[in-house]
């Protein structure tokens, strides 16, 4: 009986002790993203677009916004001028007129009354893959264009580096944008937002998870 009790005792030790370390891995790897996750913040601009609603049509018009302020950006935005997240949110800035009024322009061209609201702010980004890279979640600066109430589900990309020139959808990253990250960031913080880093705290519990 004896020799139970000391074995039960023994593995709730060693479970005790495993949960522990557990504990304290997690919370070095917290610490790690939220590390990287603020690096990353001073070194990308993001844009971001708020449908009206749900539905199918404003839906619809929300990419349709997405591509003509993307198009006029791509058009109007100095290359040589723009190196850095600041450059491009200073752009932004300078623009915010010109840009709300192509997405305005859009909503008439569909039928719609409603109004767009163009702005620069800082704003909360839940966890997103872009290629092969992997942002963690947080407070990013980024133009945010609303749509009408902005009560429908949103879509964003980042602007610099220019991943929504490269790609709409960001299905993949040109070498270039990941060049000017890698860049940027260090060694450890370039790791952690590689698609393929065991770091990420959902990961280490859970295996790597795909995007949505």
């Amino acid at each position: 009986m004896k020799q139970k009790v000391c074995m039960a005792a023994a593995i709730c030790i060693a479970i005790a002790g495993t949960l522990l370390f557990s504990f304290q891995r997690a919370q070095e790897v917290e610490a790690k993203v939220g590390k990287t996750q603020q690096a990353l913040a001073e070194e990308v601009f993001r844009f971001h677009v708020v449908a009206d609603s749900d539905s199918t049509k404003d839906q619809a018009i929300k990419q349709k916004v997405r591509d003509a302020v993307l198009e006029e950006m791509k058009d109007q935005m100095p290359e040589s001028g723009i190196k850095s997240a600041g450059d491009t949110e200073k752009w932004a800035v300078s623009h915010l007129e010109e840009l709300e009024e192509t997405a305005k322009d859009v909503i008439r061209e569909e039928g719609e009354t409603y109004g767009a609201r163009a702005e620069v702010v800082t704003c909360y980004f839940p966890d997103k893959r872009y290629g092969d890279l992997l942002f963690p979640a947080g407070r990013y600066r980024a133009l945010r264009i609303t749509l009408g109430t902005g009560a429908g589900h949103n879509w964003w990309c980042v602007l610099y580096p220019s991943l929504c020139f490269t790609d709409p959808v960001c299905a993949v990253v040109d070498e270039n944008g990941k060049e000017e990250l890698e860049e940027a960031l260090t060694a450890e913080e370039y790791e952690m937002i590689t698609a393929s880093t065991k770091f990420r705290i959902k990961w280490f519990f859970l295996g790597d998870s795909s995007d949505d």
